[in-house]
Order: structure tokens, then sequence, then C-alpha cells
């Protein structure tokens, strides 16, 4: 098992002889499909999908037919099959398999793929029908977490998605997708850390700062990280958390706060604020407090 792959658990119940899945529609880059799925009796018959099919196996080998051969894709490999190819699916072992999986569409790759370069791709194909690929089989899995997890702000999510498909398609395209060289773009971060700052508490999407800077969503991203040195999804967190402090120090209440500053529950601002701070929300407001000795 991978590092941070610890993070997919399967239910007590699914130890059971009995296959479950669970299927999320993400609105993200116009929409597309994920899987979480444990398989022990499931046998796929022959067929194709109009989209890529992108898994991680978790547990057990998951076996496919795929190109003309049988393949098996062991725990921690990438399976990775091209649209419109013939392919089966079905448990190595008696024990099954737990793996997830994202459906990217070919325009979805290939808009990825023209953002890394800086030009026009019009086709992406993965050479390969399992990779044995640690780094992006780790940003699938942390991207798949991310995306299910409801307090996640928009701009997280999406940018974990976006994380994880440049690393897929620079590390297993058939073609050489590396990044251009880039120069510092001070005004383009700037823009961004002020838009942040403006619309802080507010559900951000990396299309409203694409817009903002006339910039790719990969291109603004690695322009602000390199000058401040976090990505904007954290930034906006820290701005969020700062904000936050100072209402709590002028006596407002956690639920208001919470919500004032942007997250969908308590629970989620009180854990992001711990992480920040170092504290909950509740110990820091009560040491705000002058009657307090």
């Amino acid at each position: 098992m991978l590092p941070g792959m610890e993070a997919v658990k399967t239910p007590a119940r699914s130890r059971l002889a009995r296959d479950e899945a669970r299927l999320w529609r993400i609105p993200f880059l116009g929409g597309l499909d994920i899987l979480q799925a444990r398989f022990i009796r499931q046998a796929f018959a022959r067929h194709t999908h109009e989209v890529f099919t992108v898994g991680v196996v978790h547990q057990g080998a998951a076996a496919f037919w795929n190109r003309g051969a049988e393949h098996v894709a062991q725990g921690g490999s990438v399976m990775l099959i091209n649209p419109d190819e013939v392919n089966t699916g079905h448990s190595f072992a008696e024990s099954g398999y737990v793996h997830l999986v994202v459906y990217p569409s070919a325009e979805q790759l290939q808009m990825v793929a023209g953002q890394i370069t800086g030009k026009s791709v019009s086709r992406l194909y993965f050479a390969q029908s399992v990779a044995t690929a640690p780094e992006v089989a780790r940003r699938l899995t942390a991207a798949h977490r991310l995306l299910v997890t409801p307090e996640a702000t928009q701009l997280a999510q999406e940018m974990a998605l976006q994380d994880a498909l440049v690393c897929l398609v620079s590390s297993l395209g058939e073609k050489n997708y590396k990044p251009q060289p880039m120069g510092r773009e001070p005004s383009i971060a700037g823009w961004v850390r002020e838009y942040l700052e403006e619309h802080a508490c507010e559900n951000v999407s990396l299309d409203d700062l694409a817009r903002l800077t006339q910039r790719s969503s990969f291109h603004l991203t690695r322009v602000f990280g390199r000058e401040f040195g976090l990505p904007p999804h954290a930034y906006q967190v820290q701005v969020r958390i700062r904000r936050a402090q100072g209402w709590l120090r002028a006596g407002q209440g956690l639920t208001q706060v919470a919500l004032a500053a942007g997250f969908n529950d308590q629970s989620a601002f009180s854990n992001q604020f711990k992480r920040h701070v170092g504290v909950t929300p509740g110990q820091y407001a009560r040491s705000s407090d002058p009657k307090i000795s």
C-alpha cells in the first residue's frame, strides 16, 4: 500500500463476500464521474467507455482484458484504459479488490495537457494498461478523498483534481507533456491574492481566477505558489482563519463566526482553526475574554 492510501478505508461490512460500489458526479472541468468500489464477485463483460478509465488499486488485485491481452493490476498500481478500447474486469483473487476510479473525457485531459505545454493538444493516449506510478497513485487518491469531503472548499477540491490530472498526464501520457519554464509574474499573483482577500469567505473557483488573470488555471496556480509560497486554496483558508480570529476576539459566537468565515459547519471550522492556530476556536475565544483571568 502506498503512503497516503491508508485514508481510503473499506467499511467493516465489506469484508463479507459481497460487492460494494459508490459513484459520485463531480461538477468540475465540466463534470466527471468518480467511483470507489470493492469487487469480489463482479465480472464485467467486454465493453467500452466513451471516456478514459483511470483506476488506483488499493487492496487485492484486479484482472482485466485490454488491447488484446490479460493484465493484472496489483495494489498500488494505476489502471489505464483509453476511450473506446474494449475491456473486461474481475478480481484476480477470491478476496476481491478495492479501487478508486476517475473517468475524465478526452476533451478534459487534452485541456490539461494543453495547459501544461501551452500548446493545443488534439489527441492524448496512454500506452500502458497498467503502470507502477506511486506519485500518480498518491495524487489521484488525495484528490478522490478531497472531492468526496463535503467540508472541503471548492477551490481546494478543484486544485486537488487539477494537480492529480496534471501528474497523470505529464507522467504517463504517451508524449512528453512537460511544463514550460516559468518566470516571475508578480502582477498576476497580486491580482489573485487581492481577489482571494476580497472574496475569502465565498466559494471561489479556478475559473473565477482564470477569468480574472486571463491565464490558464495551471499557469496562475504555479505563478501564485512561486510568489507567495502557498497555493491559492491554502491562502484563502488562511485569510478565513485570520478573520475568524478577529471576530472571536470581538466576542462573536462560534457558530456565527464559522458561517461568516465561509465554513460549511462548525466541525469543519474547528478542524481548520486548530490546524492553523494550535487551539480550538472555543479555547481561543475563552483566552480572548477579558473577564477570564
